[in-house]
């Protein structure tokens, strides 16, 4: 098994490598290659400064702290994707029906906005990038207009500012404030 694989990858890594391993009812060690071998692995590995002897070293504990580093990093990163669906689906919810749906506490609400945010930053980018495209691929004729307008529209969109502050007095039945005076019971649509 073990000595197997060292052997493997001292031959197709073209590296030096040696193994000495105690075994629980084994008086005495199993030693990869030979005891020559050993020594001579041993002797080169211990004439390095000590900084590159412990370079790529790991002992159990910090091979350990490594790995579950390693996982709460992937968990961070599944609950933060596992939340952005959740916000998405909220967002679509309220799209459909039109109003804000269930209990949304003020922590949603502030997902919802920045989740409306980074989609609206994309709609920005993929904007700039039909138009850079448009322009170039007509030696810039009247597209530049068509995409300037719809420019104007999502600045439009942009300064609608509404305020949240019907959700900390528990008023169900208020309704979300718009610039333009089109407010919508609890909704998100006009």
């Amino acid at each position: 098994g073990l000595i197997k694989k060292i052997d493997e990858i001292t031959t197709l890594c073209g590296v030096q490598g040696c193994a000495i391993i105690f075994g629980q009812n084994d008086p005495q060690p199993a030693i990869w290659p030979s005891p020559s071998g050993v020594h001579t692995v041993l002797t080169r590995f211990r004439s390095l400064p000590e900084l590159e002897q412990s370079k790529k070293m790991q002992n159990q504990e910090r091979f350990l702290r490594e790995r579950i580093q390693k996982g709460e990093e992937q968990l961070n990163k599944l609950r933060n994707e596992n939340r952005k669906k959740e916000l998405t689906q909220l967002m679509l919810q309220c799209l459909n029906v039109g109003q804000i749906i269930g209990n949304v506490n003020m922590n949603d609400l502030n997902g919802l906005y920045w989740l409306i945010e980074q989609n609206m930053k994309q709609i920005e980018r993929r904007m700039e990038e039909t138009q850079a495209v448009a322009v170039v691929e007509n030696h810039g004729e009247n597209v530049i207009e068509s995409a300037q307008g719809m420019e104007n529209n999502v600045g439009a969109m942009q300064t609608q500012h509404f305020s949240l502050d019907f959700m900390t007095n528990n008023n169900v039945g208020d309704v979300l404030p718009f610039e333009n005076g089109n407010n919508v019971p609890n909704g998100f649509c006009v």
